[in-house]
């Protein structure tokens, strides 16, 4: 059985974060570098896109495996990658095509594994990530940073397994209207993904 904690010994337990900087820290705070963040929104509303450029950034501070499942590696997403700017140079980003729950957990397993793992998309895994493997996923690797991205229907993430997730994650990101929209565990705040097209859509109703 686990060791119950004192208030003193809890408040005094310290943490490994993120140090973000700029309007990535006025939104996200600077969060610890484990657990899940969910990415949901309806198709053509900058999901990937938006998922990208916070995989760039965090791969300034760490290693990122990007798992592009659902629409794999073709010319849209190469598209999508030089849209986010992502620099051609860094070693820090990996992509896979679809990879399957069994390899994602072997390779979390090597001397060399990822720190940020993004399953991109969670509709690709329906009958293979359950809402418990989920669960299982974030107790097996502890110290691994899951980003899982997933479709939206009725307002609500689409699939069990992305409820489980909305559920534990530490930060929950809603993509709408080409605009990222934070809340969670983290202070909160919205991205803008393009600025022009997102305003379009908002109007003035949007935080820069």
């Amino acid at each position: 059985m686990a060791r119950a904690l004192t208030v003193a010994n809890l408040l005094s337990k310290k943490y490994e974060t993120y140090l973000f900087e700029g309007i990535f820290k006025m939104v996200f705070g600077c969060p610890s570098l484990y657990g899940i963040w969910l990415i949901y929104g309806k198709d053509k509303n900058g999901k990937t896109w938006g998922t990208l450029l916070l995989v760039g950034y965090l791969s300034s501070f760490t290693r990122v495996w990007y798992i592009s499942a659902e629409e794999g590696l073709d010319l849209e997403f190469q598209a999508a990658v030089v849209r986010a700017k992502i620099d051609p140079k860094t070693r820090n980003i990996h992509f896979s095509e679809y990879v399957s729950i069994e390899e994602i957990k072997d390779r979390l397993k090597a001397r060399k594994a990822p720190k940020v793992v993004v399953i991109d998309n969670l509709s690709m895994y329906k009958g293979e990530l359950t809402s418990e493997g989920v669960k299982q996923l974030k107790l097996e690797f502890p110290k691994t940073h899951f980003i899982m991205v997933a479709h939206e229907e009725r307002g609500e993430p689409y699939t069990a397994a992305a409820v489980m997730a909305k559920k534990l994650a530490k930060v929950i990101i809603r993509a709408q209207g080409l605009a990222l929209h934070v809340g969670g565990r983290v202070p909160g705040g919205t991205l803008t993904i393009d600025e022009e097209k997102a305003m379009l859509y908002h109007g003035t109703n949007i935080i820069k």
